[in-house]
């Protein structure tokens, strides 16, 4: 096993704002068959601003979305910057008009690159025994 694989994009983030569009790619349309029979998606997204060299050498992060007072490895956190730069984001399915996914609370930048659509299953997805340390349950 090379350590290497293929990522091929399914789509990009076409508006961001309050609802946003991701606009899949024509290739790959038919895979939303069923998807409006669920409320909400996980978005798999690329972080194509954070993709150089140096931001996938990072491994020591300080979480900035919470109030971390220390420094913890990059898999301990949700930073952009990774070896790997993916990011994942549950989403409120609005509509699908053709194309687009009209989506609410996504995270991600107009033109990002779209890795994955996934459904919400909450008995999968929830976990609400889950521990997770004090910075990171701040707001």
């Amino acid at each position: 096993m090379s350590g290497e694989g293929i990522i091929r994009f399914i789509g990009i983030v076409d508006e961001a704002g309050e609802v946003s569009v991701i606009k899949i790619f024509p290739k790959y349309l038919k895979g939303l068959r069923g998807i409006t029979d669920f409320s909400h998606l996980i978005i798999i997204y690329w972080f194509d601003r954070r993709d150089t060299t140096s931001y996938r050498e990072t491994l020591v992060v300080m979480p900035r979305m919470h109030r971390a007072k220390e420094m913890v490895g990059v898999f301990a956190s949700r930073s952009p910057s990774r070896p790997n730069p993916l990011g994942l984001c549950v989403v409120e399915l609005v509509k699908v008009e053709s194309d687009k996914l009209y989506v609410k609370e996504l995270d991600a930048l107009e033109g990002t690159p779209i890795v994955d659509v996934k459904p919400y299953i909450p008995n999968a997805d929830a976990l609400l025994d889950a521990r997770i340390p004090e910075w990171a349950s701040q707001d």
